[in-house]
């Protein structure tokens, strides 16, 4: 039996230009159509009152991905991370970056590696679960293997996988996430051509065979399928393309 679509929604990343409001925003989402929001950078609890960005998700209906949250944010100010998020009922947070020096090398990976199994044992006493967002540095060559690879031999936690990074990476992000079967809740469905040097697309007009990733990700066993566009030249109509692209699948 044909597996049902995961949930739809955005990564906030993609419209941090806009000026307007967190609550303008989730209003944004809600009209485009998408289920749900995955917060990140500005447009974030941790910058607004939770309980007021709880009234407004349930007054939208909108549902909540995993947050991106900064390592460092979650390693030194877990309180202020605590008071922005357990109001929203999350049980999972994503790291969204790590630097090209943290995959540069065997030793950087296994340190990597230490540091966010670790991370992920103290949130598992939040009941929340750690996931780590991909770029396309961490497919660094090792030799016999990709850091990427390494990382993923290394650690059991959540990966939220960027189809489009993992592209640009020369990786197939389609087999990639058959192989991730169990460790994906989010998958980021972002669009680049890759012909040359990688450039970010909309979503259905670059390299990326977004029907494909959608199917896998569900196959996979993902929840949600989150738009993200790192630099789109209008955001609010980015945001609407991303809905009516994610609602066809």
């Amino acid at each position: 039996m044909e597996r049902p679509m995961p949930k739809t929604a955005i990564n906030l990343y993609s419209v941090r230009e806009l000026e307007d409001s967190t609550f303008g925003v989730l209003e944004r989402v809600a009209d485009a159509g998408y289920d749900g929001v995955q917060f990140a950078g500005e447009y974030s609890p941790l910058h607004d009152d939770p309980n007021a960005v709880v009234e407004a998700l349930e007054t939208l209906g909108l549902g909540v991905v995993p947050p991106h949250v900064g390592i460092e944010t979650l390693e030194d100010d877990r309180a202020a991370v605590r008071e922005a998020y357990v109001p929203l009922g999350i049980d999972g947070v994503v790291v969204p970056w790590l630097g090209p020096d943290r995959f540069e090398s065997s030793g950087a990976v296994e340190e990597t590696s230490t540091r966010l199994e670790a991370l992920a044992d103290d949130l598992a006493d939040e009941g929340w679960a750690l996931s780590y967002h991909n770029h396309d540095h961490e497919y660094a060559d090792l030799g016999s293997e990709s850091a990427f690879e390494r990382f993923l031999e290394a650690t059991d936690i959540g990966i939220e996988l960027d189809v489009g990074w993992a592209l640009a990476a020369g990786d197939d992000p389609v087999e990639r996430l058959r192989r991730l079967r169990g460790r994906i809740r989010t998958v980021h469905l972002k669009d680049m051509r890759v012909d040359g040097d990688p450039e970010f697309a909309e979503i259905g007009e670059g390299d990326v065979d977004v029907r494909a990733c959608a199917e896998a990700a569900a196959d996979a066993g993902a929840e949600w399928l989150v738009y993200e566009h790192d630099d789109p030249r209008e955001p609010a109509a980015s945001l609407e393309r991303g809905a009516a692209v994610l609602g066809k699948l």
